[in-house]
């Protein structure tokens, strides 16, 4: 319990700080990286701030120097800070209710990140454009094929919007595999658990050579790279009765 009370104090505190930081540096800066670097550690302060041992795979495929899709499983909050701390500068196309929170919103856009009306279709396909042309022009963005957080160790129905994305933008999508975020922080239930996540980024799929009607293939090819590196128990069974790691729930390098 303490965890958790520690957790969202750091959580909250430090969301003002750095959103603060990023609409002051974006006021006299507007195009300077520096806010994806502000938002880089904050998520490295928050996987540390509760003691989560984060593992990072497959970096070595990856020229991060470009831009990139990236494509990840979802099954928690923590996910957001996980892949923060792995990647040094990206963007994320966001539910748009995210953007409502005061100062937290405002900063997450000025950070470069892309609401998503789901309910709105001309909206979203109009955020998917964006998001595509900011691919092209150089920024990484990260998406959530399944649309929600899955309460399952299954990965959920993926969604086309985002394969329209990578298609759209040209440039490679990368499978991410999380796993052990939904221990950390299972969806609906609020409590924090210091359990280990491992991350891994698989090899980038090309996406010029596929078009709208083949989107499916694509969807195929990433839900299997995906699937591949996924491990639904990983920290449950190894992790001694003090860490409090989930064991009902359903179902490398060190990061520095």
């Amino acid at each position: 319990m303490l965890l958790t009370v520690w957790f969202y104090f750091v959580l909250v505190i430090s969301a003002i700080i750095a959103s603060t930081m990023v609409i002051v540096v974006t006021m006299f800066a507007p195009h300077s990286d520096l806010p994806l670097r502000i938002t880089h550690y904050w998520g490295l302060l928050l996987i540390r701030c509760v003691g989560v041992d984060l593992k990072v795979e497959g970096l070595e495929h990856l020229d991060l120097s470009r831009p990139y899709v990236f494509a990840a499983n979802h099954q928690s909050s923590f996910d957001i800070f996980a892949l923060l701390a792995a990647l040094p500068k990206v963007k994320f196309l966001a539910k748009k209710e995210l953007f409502a929170i005061p100062l937290f919103g405002p900063a997450l856009r000025r950070a470069g990140s892309l609401p998503v009306d789901r309910s709105n279709r001309q909206a979203s396909l109009k955020s998917i454009e964006m998001a595509a042309q900011a691919v092209r022009q150089g920024s990484s963005i990260v998406i959530f094929p399944e649309g929600t957080r899955s309460t399952t160790n299954e990965l959920l129905p993926f969604k086309k919007g985002g394969f329209v994305l990578a298609i759209k933008s040209g440039q490679p999508i990368v499978p991410v595999s999380l796993s052990g975020t939904g221990a950390v922080l299972p969806k609906g239930l609020g409590r924090i658990h210091s359990c280990p996540v491992k991350l891994v980024f698989g090899q980038p799929i090309a996406t010029d050579t596929f078009k709208n009607v083949n989107k499916d293939q694509l969807m195929a090819l990433l839900r299997e790279a995906i699937l591949k590196n996924y491990d639904p128990d990983y920290g449950r069974k190894s992790q001694p009765p003090k860490t409090s790691c989930p064991t009902s729930q359903p179902t490398a390098t060190r990061l520095a």
